[in-house]
């Protein structure tokens, strides 16, 4: 995460009831069917820029949750730069959705973006009541990091266009999952209106 400057009331910079969590976008592609998903990825990717910059424009915190990949030496700022060689094939998705200066971050070990991190801390801080998640894979991470949200009580919005897995079929039935049992709002992002997000608070938070 970056350094803020916290008050001893627990209290962040940025307030806003919404989040937008970019999971595992800064990412090498070095690993086996890495070309299936980046095929997927790119068009991804290209939306969910647009996505961000609407996120942005309305007020609405971005965070970058994010694995290490096994680069325990490193931290996201190195891991950015990395994905940004001419060598990494994940290059092109990494340049569309470079993180800002200030966008919040955090480093996950595992698939959940919650599972030892301090994401849930950074949320609270935030006053997050609903949180819009996106990125690679929609079957594995995205999922994850659903389920825990879910159990915490946060209103979930997952948009169809703004993740990706290895295939269509991969990818829809996250979608339908995520959709069915954890009450999560799956519409196209470009029929979502963050300041109408905004305006939605969930009974149980």
């Amino acid at each position: 995460m970056p350094a803020r400057n916290f008050d001893l009331h627990g209290s962040a910079p940025d307030k806003c009831t919404v989040a937008l969590l970019i999971i595992d976008v800064i990412n090498d592609f070095e690993f086996p069917e890495a070309e299936q998903l980046l095929k997927h990825a790119l068009p991804m990717a290209q939306r969910l820029a647009a996505l961000k910059s609407r996120a942005r424009s309305s007020g609405v915190p971005v965070i970058y949750v994010n694995d290490n990949f096994g680069r325990w030496r490193s931290d996201f700022h190195a891991q950015v730069e990395h994905c940004l060689q001419e060598s990494s094939r994940g290059k092109p998705a990494v340049e569309m959705l470079r993180p800002s200066d200030d966008d919040y971050f955090v480093l996950k070990p595992k698939h959940s973006g919650f599972f030892s991190t301090t994401l849930d801390t950074l949320l609270i801080y935030l006053g997050v009541k609903t949180v819009v998640l996106t990125g690679l894979a929609a079957n594995i991470c995205v999922l994850f990091t659903a389920n825990d949200a879910y159990m915490r009580d946060f209103r979930l919005v997952v948009p169809c266009d703004c993740v990706a897995s290895n295939s269509g079929p991969e990818n829809e039935y996250a979608l339908n999952q995520m959709g069915k049992v954890l009450k999560a709002d799956t519409r196209r992002s470009t029929e979502l209106s963050f300041e109408t997000l905004k305006q939605v608070v969930p009974k149980n938070r």
